[in-house]
């Protein structure tokens, strides 16, 4: 039976909701597969590592340039080129982004539930992440599930800042209450920061790893607040998890 227990879920948006993977392909009609796949993987890790040392320095800039900026360095370490022209169009290409399988069958689920209150929470700029639910042709039609579209940019810091994550529990009126609000992510230190200011957290484990402990390597929830309530293998399966998880438990551990 499902709880009828207020249930209030923030979603990331960028590798949790959308993917990422129409971007590398436009990157292989340049540089090939595998060319891509390196730069790609390079371009996210450079987009993590600088929102991460912008909050060390205590310094903010908009995602949307983090975004390009990072390109531009997974580029030259690559030891290619593109022009501006092409950079841009790749930007752009985040205002189109599909969703993962598991995500329209999540979002239905939380349509036809009156006791989940969903939202989007991103890192990504108010009109980034705008457009990119928006204009998404998987999401759009799914957009009237997210009760607000929440964003670090009021709070110029970037996740795991304690304080975007009290922006976001203010947001949904939870300031005091952190342990109902659940945040849905595929990043283990956006489930860390979550859990370091006493929210619940599923992580999205779509490799295969998510029954029992299996693919949560990391290690930092050690030395911080722990690590993920429960882990899953998507959007539908994390919408699925946290009703039980709320049936069995209360709304609150």
């Amino acid at each position: 039976m499902a709880s009828t227990s207020e249930i209030v879920i923030a979603f990331d948006l960028y590798g949790t909701l959308l993917s990422t993977e129409s971007i590398a392909k436009e990157l292989a009609s340049h540089f090939g597969d595998e060319k891509a796949q390196s730069i790609a993987a390079l371009w996210r890790r450079f987009q993590l590592e600088y929102t991460w040392r912008m909050n060390s320095m205590d310094l903010y800039k908009p995602f949307s340039e983090i975004t390009n900026a990072s390109l531009k360095h997974a580029l030259a370490e690559s030891s290619v080129t593109l022009s501006e022209e092409y950079i841009g169009s790749l930007m752009k290409a985040y205002d189109s982004l599909g969703t993962f399988p598991d995500v329209p069958p999540g979002l239905k689920i939380i349509s036809s539930s009156p006791n989940i209150s969903a939202y989007v929470f991103s890192n990504g700029t108010d009109s980034m992440v705008s457009s990119s639910v928006k204009k998404s042709p998987a999401l759009s039609s799914h957009a009237s599930v997210f009760k607000d579209l929440i964003t670090v940019e009021e709070v110029r810091a970037y996740k795991p800042d304690p304080k975007v994550y009290q922006h976001l529990l203010k947001k949904v009126g939870k300031e005091k209450d952190a342990g109902r609000v659940w945040l849905v992510s595929g990043n283990p230190f956006d489930i860390v920061g979550a859990r370091s200011v006493g929210m619940q957290a599923a992580w999205v484990d779509r490799k295969g790893g998510h029954h029992g402990e299996g693919g949560w390597t990391d290690q930092l929830g050690t030395l911080a607040a722990g690590g993920p309530t429960i882990i899953v293998d998507g959007v539908e399966g994390a919408v699925e998890g946290i009703r039980n998880w709320v049936e069995d438990n209360g709304s609150r551990k």
